[in-house]
């Protein structure tokens, strides 16, 4: 089946730096939309940082990490990254990593979630 495995959050301060990443198994990597996703205590889930289809030559950012993040890719190792620099404490959250078919109509796949803690 397919699985989605985050890694890399963690606790830092603000303005620090984070990169997040996601192995995915058990699927044609090709053949999805990859993305990440993030919920903070609360509020509901919303989109980070997403190829907006397969091919991974489009991208779509929140207006809220826009500068800040990058999404990006490793198709020969199956992984997604989301860069993020400039961190602030509203970027608190758990990321998730997803996997999509239908180009973000539907999601196939989530992961089990990496959390981000940004301080002041």
């Amino acid at each position: 089946q397919v699985q989605l495995v985050e890694s890399g959050g963690g606790s830092v301060q603000a303005g620090d730096s984070l990169r997040l990443s996601c192995a995915a198994s058990g699927l044609t990597f090709s053949s999805y939309a990859m993305g990440w996703f993030r919920q903070a205590p609360g509020k509901r889930r919303e989109r980070v940082a997403v190829f907006k289809e397969r091919s991974g030559s489009i991208t779509s950012y929140a207006d809220s990490v826009k500068g800040r993040f990058t999404i990006s890719r490793d198709s020969a190792n199956n992984t997604v990254y989301l860069q993020m620099n400039s961190l602030k404490p509203e970027d608190t959250a758990v990321y998730y990593c997803a996997a999509s078919l239908t180009n973000w109509g539907t999601v196939q796949s989530w992961g089990q979630g990496t959390r981000v803690t940004v301080s002041s």
